[in-house]
């Protein structure tokens, strides 16, 4: 028993005497009977159609009946840590306390300390004995559930851990149940009531409001109890030994860090999820009545409680990992409902999760996932292109979120300031709504101009491209007015199939590309894969710094047959058309001399399978790592195109890592350095008459595009949620005017150009909305 506190009385008379020694003969008759007659009644109760607080008020009838107390009542935990009595049994108004806060009396101390107290004589008042645990969910203290007698009583261990599991049901029937509302649930995490917020990072821009779906299982009401244990006990045996066979692969499959401290992390592990002692409570919590899910998950809120209170970083370590199993073993317990959840989800999904591949939102209906909340990410991850790819905004970096929000929750996702509100007022819900109600305004006037050419005030002509890699996006086109596709990635294809696919495979779904844009241009990029870009049928090494690892166009050098069959694909789908290929992190010329080789093999050997080759294939190169600054112009003497990957660049170029959150604003793209790159890159391609654009972040934001035009570039390829904003800032810049003032800036010895830069635009009337 987890207790916080255990007053045993001192006997000082016959009669108290013989209070305790009747308490302890009720004591033995409880633990022989209730539990079970207790998770009976429980059972049919959870399945009657009857409201939320009336089946509390069941409950609390229930729990006096059967532990044979003069008393039991439920506290709920609200704003500014207040404990309301929402439900009692039969509590006498003289011993009534309706309010009280945390900390403060019997109660209160249960709730400061989220453990179970015991309290055999109190020696005055009303009632004499008391023992009290805590409503647990998600880790977090939701309110109290308490027995009273008016005799000296000991509790016993049994007591505690029936009151401990009624206590999860009533956190899932206060919780899911509806008996408070989401801005009352949620109030109770921050003084006064105000919204909680989180502050995180924008991974990528976009406003949403909706229903949080945690991204983990969770164990709905119906499942919390169960008829069989025995049934349950199977169920669960099956579940870990799937857990094990899968940490056993996962194991095997990282064989190359033997003796490592990595190895012998995973080892330790591998070790943890056979605990005896943590399996041992799952299999007593499974004979008290509850179902396999409601045991781990009862076990991992205790955990929870446990480790918020200790400030040891080992045994917090230690902890987590019983965390994370816990989270695997109800992964595999819950495989064959989760198709069944699907069907379930709100029509405003905000997806909460502590990380996610890139494969994991295309698992949600489109049309109904609004939003992402995650507690690590960064912009470059694939999971943060794809949302982009969708219009979906998501906020990373939210530290401990998956603490605050729970399924059902209002939350507001704003991910243009890297902002979360869990539960907001009305005023704030009515902010935002108003605030995405103009933005769809704009957007629906945007697209009736769409197809207007995009020129500057001063009569440049500037193509505004898509950087697409879901078809979804290759539809948006037409509609979005882009000029083509800048940037195609074939790797998030790749990701969605279950094996590597074949040529004609591959050959179908490029030409399929080319069918929906109708004669307007696609450049295909080779795969980026390797780094943050796993395969999961493409084995990798492990590397401490895969950003500069094996990746990309590295790998099509060491496996050809990679770049070789993706090229080979790229002809058969084109079927004759003109063909746009692009190789990614061209480190020096050699690389990309050695691939256009064998994009020429690959020529020959269509013609000599009788197979249609385009009259024009251009290959270009991405200008990412900054080696090829030096080589520039050689490479431009053999690159049919060159792009710039801003994104990389940039962390390359300054030795920062773009992952790393400590630095994500120590240096800007508008600083004199990246400017003055960007200006000779442009400079150069121009006297090579080769064309050249930039794909990466940089190009997608008014402002920084704003600065792009007057270096010289006229092609620009972005994510579908900037089109509207870049399309609509060229009619109002007049770049004879920014160049003059961009080159005297540029000699500047000042870190950021920035606001220097923002002053011209407002002193000039250029529009940086909606995304400035």
């Amino acid at each position: 028993m987890n207790a916080g506190r255990k007053t045993w009385p001192e006997v000082t008379t016959t009669a108290e005497a013989r209070d305790l020694k009747s308490s302890e003969f009720v004591e033995a008759q409880i633990s022989f009977a209730a539990p079970r007659r207790i998770m009976q009644t429980l059972r049919d109760l959870m399945n009657a159609p009857q409201p939320a607080d009336t089946k509390l008020d069941e409950i609390v009838r229930l729990v006096a009946r059967e532990l044979r107390a003069d008393e039991c009542s439920c506290y709920i935990q609200r704003a500014g840590e207040v404990l309301e009595l929402y439900s009692s049994s039969n509590l006498e108004p003289a011993a009534c306390t309706e309010m009280g806060r945390v900390g403060e009396g019997d109660i209160g101390d249960v709730a400061a300390a989220a453990a179970p107290i015991v309290i055999a004589d109190k020696k005055e008042g009303t009632y004499r004995s008391f023992c009290g645990v805590p409503v647990l969910r998600g880790g977090r203290v939701r309110g109290v559930l308490a027995v009273r007698s008016k005799s000296p009583r000991n509790y016993g261990e049994e007591t505690v851990d029936i009151l401990q599991t009624i206590a999860m049901v009533v956190a899932e029937i206060v919780i899911a149940g509806g008996l408070l509302t989401r801005l009352e649930i949620n109030s109770s995490f921050s003084s006064g009531g105000k919204p909680t917020h989180v502050s995180g990072a924008s991974l990528a821009r976009g406003l949403a409001i909706g229903t949080a779906v945690l991204y983990e299982p969770g164990v709905a009401m119906q499942e919390i109890v169960a008829e069989d244990a025995k049934a349950e006990k199977a169920r669960l045996a099956e579940a870990l030994a799937s857990m094990h066979n899968a940490i056993d692969r996962m194991l095997n499959r990282n064989a190359v860090l033997s003796g490592t401290e990595s190895r012998d992390i995973l080892e330790a592990y591998q070790m943890f999820a056979k605990d005896r002692g943590w399996l041992a409570r799952i299999d007593a919590t499974i004979e008290k009545g509850l179902s396999a899910e409601a045991a781990v998950q009862r076990v991992q809120n205790e955990t929870r409680a446990r480790m918020m209170q200790i400030s040891d970083a080992y045994i917090r370590e230690r902890l987590q990992d019983l965390e994370d199993l816990s989270n695997r073993l109800l992964s595999h317990l819950m495989k064959d409902t989760r198709a069944k959840s699907q069907e379930n989800l709100p029509d405003n999904i905000i997806l909460v999760a502590r990380t996610l591949g890139p494969a994991a939102l295309l698992d949600f209906d489109h049309t109904k996932l609004k939003g992402v909340i995650l507690e690590k990410g960064s912009a470059s991850n694939h999971v943060a292109i794809v949302a982009k790819a969708l219009g979906i905004p998501v906020v990373g970096q939210c530290g401990d979120i998956h603490n605050f929000v729970f399924n059902g929750d209002q939350v507001i996702v704003d991910g243009d300031h890297g902002m979360v509100y869990i539960g907001p007022g009305d005023y704030i819900v009515d902010l935002y709504t108003k605030t995405m109600d103009a933005r769809d305004k704009r957007a629906s006037l945007y697209r009736q101009k769409g197809q207007q050419q995009s020129v500057t005030q001063d009569g440049i002509k500037v193509g505004v491209h898509l950087n697409a890699g879901l078809m979804n996006e290759v539809d948006s086109v037409a509609a979005l007015g882009a000029d083509g596709i800048g940037l195609y990635r074939t790797e998030l294809s790749f990701m969605g199939w279950q094996k590597y696919p074949l040529v004609v495979t591959q050959a179908e779904f490029y030409g399929s590309i080319m069918d929906k844009m109708a004669g307007k241009p696609v450049v295909f990029r080779t795969l980026d894969i390797g780094g943050d870009k796993p395969l999961p049928y493409f084995k990798a090494p492990e590397e401490e710094n895969p950003a500069l690892g094996w990746r990309a166009v590295r790998i099509g050098m060491d496996r050809p047959a990679v770049l070789r069959t993706q090229f080979r694909a790229f002809i058969r789908g084109s079927r004759g058309r003109p063909l746009k290929i692009m190789l990614p992190f061209i480190t020096e010329v050699a690389e990309f001399v050695r691939a256009k080789e064998f994009l020429e093999m690959e020529k020959v050997r269509a013609r000599g399978n009788g197979i249609t080759v385009p009259d024009k294939i251009e290959l270009g190169a991405m200008i990412e790592v900054p080696s090829i600054l030096w080589q520039l112009d050689t490479l431009l003497q053999v690159a049919d195109f060159v792009a710039v990957g801003t994104n990389d660049l940039m962390q390359y170029l300054f030795a920062a890592d773009r992952n790393n959150f400590a630095l994500r604003n120590r240096y800007d793209v508008l600083s004199p350095a990246m400017l003055r790159v960007m200006k000779d890159i442009a400079d150069k391609c121009t006297a090579a008459n080769v064309p050249f654009s930039v794909c990466g972040e940089m190009a997608g934001s008014p402002l920084e595009a704003m600065v792009l035009i007057a270096l010289g570039y006229r092609q620009l390829s972005v994510s579908a949620q900037s089109v509207e904003a870049v399309k609509g800032m060229l009619p109002t810049l007049d770049t004879a005017t920014l160049k003059p003032y961009l080159d005297q800036l540029m000699q500047s010895r000042e870190h950021s150009l920035r606001e220097r830069l923002l002053s011209f635009a407002r002193d000039h009337h250029v529009n940086l909305s909606p995304t400035e």
